[in-house]
């Protein structure tokens, strides 16, 4: 048995950049590290792919809730576009938590989701979506929703997507740099895989 912050650099050499930023989000998400043990243990360590490991962890976020959502982020990212908040959290005046959003540009009222499959293969996530757009579309929040199918057909059509999206609503965004396609393929058959 190893600590959570030991496993993910004994993973470093093995996992390319995006793979161990999804296993540091899940580490943090499964309370087996913190982001400052990930980050102090990285910072101290001089092994094989201590940059990568580094660079990873100044990556990982808390509150990450599926490998897909850090894999939409880290897109976004490595294209140089501004980095989007982590499940915001939308609250009733009361303080209830009505709905969260994977990635949102708060200021500008911008969200980014990623729907897998269930999404609409499940009648009550179905419903629950489609309340949940209605609730955003009465607060002038624009929403770009992400598929599997989408993500791995052709992901430069995500980022002009998001780029569009965010111009319309008066956010300035950079033209997407190149970065992201040393992790990021389209599918030559468009394989897809929708889970979460």
């Amino acid at each position: 048995m190893t600590t959570g912050a030991q496993t993910f650099l004994d993973l470093a050499p093995l996992l390319d950049l995006v793979d161990l930023v999804i296993f540091g989000d899940s580490l943090v998400q499964a309370e087996s590290t913190t982001l400052a043990e990930l980050r102090t243990a990285t910072e101290e360590w001089r092994g094989s792919a201590a940059a990568r490991a580094r660079q990873a962890a100044r990556m990982v976020r808390a509150d990450v809730e599926s490998p897909m959502e850090t894999r939409l982020r880290l897109l976004i990212v490595l294209a140089g576009l501004p980095e989007p908040t982590v499940n915001h959290r939308l609250c009733a005046p009361d303080g209830t938590l009505v709905c969260r959003l994977d990635l949102a540009y708060v200021e500008h009222r911008l969200g980014v989701e990623y729907d897998g499959r269930h999404h609409a293969e499940s009648p009550d996530q179905w419903r629950r979506d489609v309340r949940r757009r209605e609730y955003l579309d009465g607060r002038s929040w624009r929403l770009v929703v992400v598929i599997g199918q989408d993500f791995f057909a052709d992901p430069a059509d995500i980022l002009r997507r998001v780029c569009d999206a965010a111009r319309s609503v008066g956010m300035p965004m950079p033209e997407p740099k190149n970065v992201w396609r040393r992790y990021f393929r389209a599918s030559p058959h468009g394989a897809v895989d929708d889970s979460d």
